[in-house]
């Protein structure tokens, strides 16, 4: 095939993908695109990111100080993971006030400058919005154990239990043991899908809903630009407590295997995520998914009917490629494009091994790592990247019992170490610490910090962070990479993953040899001109990849 058969079908292609649902809401560009299609996001877990009192834990002062760094990566948004007052017992996934800023983070006064600092860079805030359930701490279920007819009792789920010492259910709580608590006050259980001081939210009860709505009205007036939302396939709970049907097996925590069918995934979740989508349009902001999904079916649910729901379910999907392989990131990539929504695309997050310990092979993990970024950053969607994989942070989990602190971890050692391990401190330079903090930090830097850091891969061109910053600065500024279509090439080759993104008569080939083997991929096109290559070389038409080497090359007509 000549070279002009590909540029025909790059315009075919483009004309066929460009249009999508709802970009004609507030912030959306002249072409109609939603500020957030053509947004890279980067989410921060501030305990962690940087630390500017030297208390050994991260700040908003600290994330504000570090704008312009952000900035330069090429970042347009950052998730916050939360940062409201939360006793810790979840690391703020327990929210005892969803409307002030925890004092270990700073105040609401740091949170505006950090967002007056963001807006002068043209980086937006995403908050970490938690609406399955409070701390055990928040006011409202201290006032709802008080008694059964306190005004905030419905508020949560209280039930009897079926007998003396026996739950309501067999539900099992993700942090181990049942899913409900007894509280000896009112002689009823409480029910927590996650830790026990983590009681569930009553959706089905008005005044929480609105609640809910009015608390993220309250965060968009303060600048916000959007929410993730956490866990929101668990907000309701069949009312009739159906027992969750028993699988062969136990779990790290020792429990029972269930199918969680009667308290995740319920139909109301989506009248919810319609009602919280409405708010977020008169705001022109984006909601983001926790949406742990195992088919397209259910990821298209999320979108809702005409994109009235979530603009940005992740695809989890896609971590579940625990490996590199051509032929099943190629599937999992055509079953997200072929979704009816736009693409989110993930390879790592705090609840995640790190991306550079999933897929690298212990030798040659910094190429490993370049070979990611070039294909998730460069694929038809949004990407969200995670703190620290533009320098290739490893974990550095615990290796005995007394030093976890994720609840998980301790109540699942030796089985489940938890997630410390992709929670560490970042590494901006070779200092102590990593330059994080100038006290020890709440959990230890690797040893590798020394090699990969910020300070240090900023003067090595061919370090991780160099290959990011090219890619990112490419994708801002390259119209197929924005706008394109994606089509697969080469779909029978085992070792290399190839495609074509296509935008009015432009075209970039991706290809990338996820083998440890040295590759050559031959194209049937014009020519190629390298905008971005690690490891590989273009003659003529065709690409010779070293192991795991990667090309994005411009598709000459």
């Amino acid at each position: 095939m000549s070279g002009r058969f590909w540029v025909m079908v790059a315009v075919v292609m483009a004309l066929l993908g460009s249009g999508v649902a709802g970009a004609q809401a507030k912030g959306a560009d002249a072409e109609g695109h939603a500020w957030w299609q053509h947004a890279v996001f980067y989410e921060i877990y501030p305990r962690s990111f940087a630390d500017s009192n030297g208390d050994g834990v991260g700040d908003l002062n600290g994330i504000t100080s570090k704008m312009d760094y952000l900035r330069e990566l090429g970042v347009d948004a950052i998730w916050i993971t939360p940062c409201y007052p939360s006793p810790q017992v979840d690391f703020g996934y327990d929210v005892s006030d969803y409307e002030n800023i925890d004092p270990m983070y700073g105040t609401l006064g740091d949170f505006d400058r950090m967002v007056k600092a963001g807006r002068e860079r043209g980086i937006r805030i995403i908050m970490d919005f938690v609406p399955n359930h409070t701390s055990d701490q928040h006011a409202w279920f201290l006032d709802s154990k008080s008694s059964r007819t306190a005004a905030h009792r419905d508020w949560y789920i209280w039930r009897d239990g079926k007998g003396p010492g026996k739950p309501p259910n067999n539900w099992i709580s993700l942090f181990g043991g049942p899913a409900w608590k007894y509280d000896a006050t009112t002689d009823q259980y409480y029910y927590h899908f996650f830790y026990a001081a983590q009681p569930d939210l009553n959706w089905r009860n008005p005044a929480v809903e609105k609640a809910m709505l009015d608390t993220t009205r309250w965060w968009y007036k303060r600048g916000v630009a959007g929410f993730r939302l956490d866990a929101v396939d668990t907000l309701f709970e069949d009312p009739e407590l159906r027992d969750d049907p028993v699988l062969p097996g136990v779990n790290k925590q020792g429990d029972p295997n269930t199918e969680n069918v009667y308290n995740t995934n319920l139909p109301e979740v989506h009248t919810e995520l319609k009602k919280l989508r409405k708010v977020a349009d008169e705001a022109g902001a984006v909601l983001i998914g926790e949406t742990w999904t195992s088919n397209i079916a259910q990821l298209d649910k999320y979108y809702g009917n005409g994109g009235d729901e979530l603009q940005m379910p992740m695809d989890f999907m896609f971590t579940t490629v625990n490996k590199l392989s051509a032929a099943e990131f190629r599937r999992q990539v055509a079953a997200v494009n072929s979704a009816r929504g736009w693409p989110v695309f993930v390879i790592g997050n705090h609840d995640l091994v790190r991306s550079y310990n999933r897929y690298g092979n212990g030798k040659n993990n910094d190429a490993i790592a370049k070979l990611m970024a070039a294909f998730y950053l460069t694929l038809r969607g949004t990407p969200i990247m995670y703190y620290g994989e533009e320098i290739g942070m490893e974990n550095n989990d615990p290796t005995r019992r007394e030093d976890v602190k994720d609840p998980i971890g301790r109540t699942g050692w030796p089985a489940e170490k938890g997630r410390d391990g992709e929670r560490t401190p970042m590494q901006w330079n070779g200092a102590a610490n990593a330059g994080f903090s100038e006290k020890a930090p709440w959990l230890p830097v690797p040893a590798s910090y020394k090699t990969h850091n910020v300070a240090a891969e900023e003067k090595n061109p061919d370090s991780v962070l160099s290959l990011y910053k090219k890619v990112l600065a490419l994708r801002h500024t390259n119209e197929a990479l924005m706008e394109g279509s994606y089509t697969a090439l080469n779909e029978d080759d085992a070792n290399v993953m190839a495609y074509l993104r296509s935008y009015k008569g432009k075209a970039v080939l991706v290809a990338l040899n996820m083998s440890g083997e040295r590759r050559e991929a031959r194209f049937k096109v014009g020519g190629l001109r390298a905008l971005v290559a690690s490891g590989a070389v273009a003659k003529g038409g065709d690409v010779e990849l070293e192991p795991f080497g990667e090309m994005i090359a411009e598709v000459n007509p």
